[in-house]
């Protein structure tokens, strides 16, 4: 059952585009700017967290690998619900709950208080990933789908970006704690999508429940599996090699010399961070859109990665500031922006009555096989410095480029 179809939408004039097409593209792309803002928040802290609450880096690198143990588990009770009950309406309740845990980090009085509330983020966050993916996806069509996931995705990095202004920012003037707080503000933006924002028409036509029998759903299950198995491998690699890298990029640039950081002042970190982000991730989200809606997905997801594994040691082994931003970049081009291909062959390669589920069990569930990468990348920065434990994600980069083979092609498909 092929959706929205739209040969003539060459451009994403505004315009031209129909009301559900914009208000997707709008609920899933702030959506990610808005997890990417408060999710990220932690690692924009990290400097400040280390000392306050008495934290080792192994100890801050559990708590990430908690939280994305918890966003497989978020993705599957979300992308249950979201099949059953509405993309729109589990987005929601999604963004409320990693924005309310966001706040409630502020708060925490200790590190088991704190692990808590990333636990119910990396909920919510593998929640909001699932629904605004299958939202967006089942509101486009095919010929440029990979171009409105790369907007998307881009939002993250933004995001991502703000959260280390604002870190860098506001510490000084309200805390820690304080910063935390403006983890509230998406749920303010929840007004806004319940108003603005319809399920999609694939969605709604195939969302009854005497619709689909269970031995059909077997069915889908079964022919699906090869495909989810290869996604899930691809995903599981590259997040471990984004997450281990990523994660520990604040703190890299910050930390003195001598605990194997690049001692840059809290300007300087601020400023690096947020050109990665900017001249770095959000072109790579874009521009693999742009290619994968022409030459096709597979090629263009196996190429970023693999220039990502490439890059990797370039950038742990620069000294120089400049060309810690340059390779920082191009590193964050290709190692970010394979997950514009990764979310469109998702949405393509599963049926709409298995979507939610399948999609975020393909994205999530990596993000719980790949928890271990924080906790691994600060224990080998323990020993051997952050730069050294860095060629571990490069490793990674290559074994995700590599499961990407046994993916099919999606490019042309309408979605059934």
């Amino acid at each position: 059952m092929p959706i929205l179809s739209s040969p003539s939408l060459n451009t994403f004039r505004w315009s031209e585009l129909s009301p559900q097409q914009r208000n997707s593209l709008l609920a899933a792309g702030l959506s990610w700017f808005f997890s990417g803002f408060d999710v990220m928040l932690y690692s924009a802290l990290l400097p400040q967290l280390l000392p306050g609450l008495s934290m080792s880096k192994s100890v801050a690198g559990s708590l990430t690998t908690l939280l994305l143990i918890a966003t497989g588990l978020g993705s599957l009770l979300f992308g249950i619900l979201a099949d059953r009950y509405g993309r729109k309406r589990m987005l929601i309740y999604s963004v409320l709950t990693f924005s309310a845990f966001t706040f409630l980090c502020g708060l925490a009085p200790n590190i088991i208080a704190l692990a808590t509330c990333r636990i119910a983020i990396g909920l919510g966050m593998g929640g909001e990933w699932t629904c605004g993916a299958a939202l967006l996806a089942e509101s486009w069509p095919s010929n440029r789908r990979a171009r409105a996931m790369g907007i998307v995705q881009s939002g993250y990095a933004i995001g991502y970006a703000l959260a280390v202004v604002v870190a860098g920012g506001l510490v000084p003037v309200i805390g820690w704690r304080g910063v935390f707080c403006l983890g509230l503000l998406p749920a303010f933006f929840t007004l806004w999508l319940r108003k603005n924002v319809a399920e999609p028409a694939i969605w709604s036509a195939q969302s009854k429940p005497t619709a689909t029998t269970s031995v059909e759903k077997k069915v889908l299950w079964r022919a699906a599996l090869p495909r989810l198995l290869a996604l899930l491998s691809m995903n599981t690699f590259g997040l471990f090699a984004w997450w281990g890298l990523f994660s520990w990029m604040p703190a890299y640039l910050a930390l003195p010399l001598s605990q194997g950081g690049r001692d840059f002042r809290a300007l300087g970190t601020v400023t690096f961070v947020v050109l990665i982000n900017l001249l770095g991730m959000v072109p790579g989200y874009l521009f693999f859109g742009s290619v994968a809606d022409r030459i096709g997905r597979k090629k263009t997801v196996i190429l970023y990665l693999l220039a990502a594994a490439v890059l990797v040691p370039f950038f742990a082994a620069a000294r120089h500031p400049a060309w810690i931003l340059i390779f920082g970049c191009i590193t964050a081009f290709f190692g970010s922006g394979f997950f514009t291909g990764s979310g469109t062959l998702a949405s393509e390669l599963f049926p709409t009555r298995i979507r939610a589920v399948a999609l975020g069990l393909s994205y999530n569930l990596a993000r719980s096989f790949s928890a271990l990468a924080p906790l691994l990348i600060g224990r080998l920065g323990e020993n051997r410095g952050l730069a050294w434990a860095f060629l571990a994600c490069g490793v990674a980069y290559a074994l995700a480029g590599l499961s990407a083979l046994l993916i099919p092609e999606t490019s042309g498909l309408d979605l059934i």
